[in-house]
């Protein structure tokens, strides 16, 4: 007889395992029996649960996603303005959260496994259609171009999180002032 309740705990357990095993090998290539084992369960168990490495990595990174929307909304809802609320979208993509050795080998992987597996592109495009369209909300009270402005600040995001991901800490401060001082650029120019 199976315990009632625990299927939410056992998938959280191998979500944040599988979250955990892609950061220590800074791929994917790691196997449902490293991940249960971290997780404290029997690799049948997780297949029983996800039905292969793939859904776990889809729902690992569904994870990591919930939690930056939530950041998202969190600073979202300390704004008063559209600059704010655009700032505020900026400053949640470079939070120190965001930079977590493991995450940061998480959305690697994503990217990395996008383009060839139709599910990873496809969890890619929701983030990236939402980030995008947060940012022409955020804009199109100010800006005669907002469209442009979210393309243009949604590429300068993930590219200058890449790069502050890839290099030493202490960048993503960095990055940040960057996007900012370009969303400031991009305002004064709309005026």
């Amino acid at each position: 007889m199976p315990k009632v309740g625990m299927e939410p705990i056992r998938r959280s357990a191998l979500v944040q395992a599988t979250i955990h095993e892609i950061g220590a090998a800074h791929s994917l290539d790691v196997t449902v029996g490293q991940i249960a084992k971290r997780a404290g369960m029997s690799t049948a168990l997780a297949h029983h649960y996800f039905g292969g490495k793939d859904q776990i990595f889809l729902a690992a990174m569904r994870h990591i996603l919930s939690e930056y929307g939530a950041e998202v909304r969190a600073r979202l809802a300390e704004a008063r303005s559209p600059q704010d609320r655009a700032a505020a979208i900026i400053i949640a993509s470079f939070d120190e959260t965001c930079f977590d050795p493991a995450t940061v080998n998480a959305w690697m992987t994503l990217y990395a496994a996008a383009p060839t597996n139709v599910e990873t592109r496809r969890l890619l495009r929701l983030y990236q259609r939402r980030l995008r369209s947060n940012l022409t909300h955020a804009l199109r009270p100010v800006s005669a171009t907002a469209e442009a402005d979210a393309d243009t600040l949604a590429a300068l995001i993930d590219g200058l999180y890449l790069r502050a991901a890839l290099s030493e800490r202490g960048r993503a401060s960095a990055a940040r002032a960057s996007a900012l001082s370009t969303l400031h650029l991009l305002l004064e120019a709309a005026k």
